[in-house]
């Protein structure tokens, strides 16, 4: 049935100006949408630049654009649908409340991830270097976004969870450049101190010792059956451990082709006849 020009114009009356008042709405909302998605990407690109100026992760850089991208669209989508008189308040407290229950289900996790993104983000240490955390020892092998894994020196490989990693204690032996060999020995109580400061001092004239800081040789202790010296040299960090080890072998063999004694714990014990 066909509806003639008077009821044309009464349905007319009686929706133009809902359809102009949504029109502009939603031509607003249109606009907003395209300028908030433009202005987005162009944020992500210059976090994606910030990130890698940084030398993060790539893992951990693609995946925390895509979840700032992801929240920054949502809430551009949920802003657009409330200026087009979409009621979204049920709808943002229901995205709160599965936050939350999945926050809760996935804390451990989560903590860990944070721990992961500080580690990598901060950097305490890289790949190679040699850490101790944890009450564990090893050389970093790899960094993820959830765990560390360790290699200890006998080759165990130990997995770190970055959520305790990043809040405790962390002790880098390779940061630095260069570290201090401490070579620390005992001598006889009447050995001749000068004469033994003499012979460490001969052995640290070696091309891997550092010039500056000169090394030293200082008393640094009176034990109870010999007198405690230590020769300190600086050393580039790997250096350190071969330094360590072939020094203390040469002191033990200079000093005693020197006919400076090394003393072992021992004690003297008096017995009294009994009347």
């Amino acid at each position: 049935m066909e509806m003639n020009v008077d009821e044309l114009v009464k349905l007319s009356e009686a929706w133009l100006p809902v359809v102009l008042e949504y029109s502009g709405k939603l031509t607003l909302a249109l606009i907003t949408l395209l300028i908030g998605w433009w202005l987005i990407s162009r944020l992500m690109s210059s976090i994606e630049s910030m990130l890698a100026a940084r030398k993060v992760d790539r893992a951990l850089s693609s995946f925390i654009s895509s979840l700032v991208s992801i929240v920054l669209r949502i809430l551009l989508l949920i802003s657009v649908a409330s200026m087009i008189g979409v009621e979204t308040t049920s709808f943002i407290a229901m995205i709160g409340a599965a936050g939350l229950a999945i926050g809760l289900a996935l804390q451990g996790s989560l903590a860990n991830f944070a721990g992961g993104v500080l580690i990598m983000l901060f950097r305490p240490f890289r790949a190679g270097d040699w850490i101790e955390a944890q009450g564990v020892s090893g050389s970093v092998d790899s960094i993820q976004i959830f765990h560390t894994t360790l290699k200890t020196g006998d080759n165990k490989v130990v997995i770190v969870p970055n959520g305790s990693l990043s809040n405790g204690h962390i002790t880098n032996y390779s940061r630095e450049p260069r570290r201090r060999a401490d070579i620390n020995i005992g001598i006889d109580y009447s050995s001749d101190i000068k004469k033994a400061r003499e012979v460490l001092l001969e052995i640290a004239q070696d091309p891997r010792v550092h010039v500056d800081p000169a090394p030293v040789v200082f008393v640094t202790g009176l034990g109870d059956s010999a007198v405690n010296i230590s020769l300190r040299v600086w050393v580039a960090t790997g250096d350190f451990w071969p330094v360590t080890f072939e020094f203390t072998e040469l002191a033990k063999e200079r000093l005693t082709e020197a006919g400076i004694g090394i003393p072992f714990p021992q004690r003297v014990v008096h017995l009294a006849k009994a009347d």
